[in-house]
């Protein structure tokens, strides 16, 4: 069956009467002019009342933060003041690193391995302050045993970190690093003491090696975090960081922090600093001994060679010959070289300690006082 085929223009359009088309007239288009706009004012009046069912009201607030004095934020904001930037120049190059004020006088605590090479070389050392003000800074002292060494700049009325008590850090305390890594002033890290009494070998180079009885963190540290302070929960200095563990380039990872950053203890820290300030050097304790760092196995091993034991010292008063292997330090194992130096230093100067040590098989405990270093 076949429809008929219409023209256009007999099919009327949907607004005119399917059985009577009319010309538009001045009165029919007043008419739809008079609809669209009542249509129009509705509209618009639905958006701004809200009659239509869509509505959004954009509120912006005015409203502060509050940030308690011992959260993260207000602890840095009251420690920020008190670290500096360090960064050093020689003909050989330049470095840097972190420090932190100690005293109001422009007295301030960093890493030793941060100046060795203006000490070494000659050169210059640039601290910068949280401000951005800059000074140029001298060594007063430095002491590669413990790592540590104290600038000093022309400031005054400088804000001091207060010192903590790390004797009484306990695994698993919220703690905060504070300082410049790959020169990125003013970082800060959260993390927790992850360990104590660390045995951590660190230092600038093999002739200036430093034994510490260091303080474990997973707070991130990364190259030129060395002098800055880790922070306890009050905003108080607990250790100075000074080493971290790294995948190394070896594995085909870049040197970086992996969670695994060490920091002097600030008991020993302050010691040591006020050795240097008041002379420009310090001491550490020492048995008369010395020890083989390339033997293995558990254990330190005296040296065997005929200067290992100091003539009137105290391990040759003690009864120790070369060669005797020392098996455990106050009542606790030693199993290496490194962790008996590190346990000894972790003492003062006059105390008296046990050591058991084996010699033929036959085990033997002895009591020394620890003297000062001759150096």
């Amino acid at each position: 069956m076949k429809f008929p085929r219409e023209k256009v223009s007999d099919i009327n359009p949907w607004w005119e009467s399917p059985v009577q088309k009319k010309k538009s007239t001045p009165l029919n288009l007043v008419f739809v002019a008079l609809i669209a706009g009542i249509i129009g004012g509705i509209l618009g009046s639905n958006a701004s009342t809200g009659w239509f069912p869509y509505r959004a009201n954009i509120v912006s607030s005015s409203s502060t933060i509050e940030r308690a004095p011992d959260s993260v934020a207000g602890i840095a904001k009251r420690v920020l003041p008190s670290v500096v930037s360090i960064s050093t120049r020689t003909n050989s190059g330049g470095g840097t690193g972190s420090g932190f004020v100690i005293d109001s006088n422009g007295m301030i605590l960093t890493n030793n391995h941060v100046v060795t090479d203006v000490a070494e070389f000659g050169g210059s050392i640039r601290v910068t302050l949280n401000d951005g003000e800059n000074y140029s800074g001298t060594i007063v002292g430095r002491d590669a045993s413990y790592d540590l060494a104290v600038i000093k700049i022309s400031a005054v009325n400088l804000p001091a970190l207060q010192f903590g008590d790390s004797d009484k850090v306990a695994v698993g305390d919220s703690v905060i690093a504070i300082g410049s890594p790959l020169g990125l002033s003013g970082t800060v890290t959260l993390g927790i003491i992850s360990a104590k009494n660390r045995a951590v070998t660190a230092g600038s180079n093999g002739s200036e090696s430093s034994f510490i009885n260091a303080l474990q963190t997973d707070a991130a540290i990364n190259p030129g975090n060395s002098g800055g302070p880790l922070v306890d929960a009050t905003g108080a200095v607990i250790g100075v960081n000074s080493a971290i563990a790294s995948l190394g380039a070896s594995t085909g990872s870049q040197v970086g922090s992996i969670g695994l950053g060490f920091a002097i203890p600030i008991n020993q820290a302050r010691h040591t600093a006020q050795q240097l300030i008041k002379s420009g050097k310090a001491t550490y304790p020492m048995m008369g001994l010395s020890l083989n760092m390339a033997a293995t196995g558990e254990g330190a091993q005296v040296a065997s060679t005929p200067t290992a034991i100091l003539k009137g010292g105290p391990a040759e008063r003690a009864g120790i010959r070369a060669g005797d292997l020392i098996t455990h330090f106050q009542g606790i194992a030693i199993t290496s070289a490194d962790e008996l130096i590190v346990a000894v230093r972790s003492h003062e100067v006059g105390d008296t300690v046990k050591l058991t040590y084996l010699r033929n098989g036959k085990s033997t405990e002895v009591s020394l006082k620890l003297v000062a270093s001759t150096n």
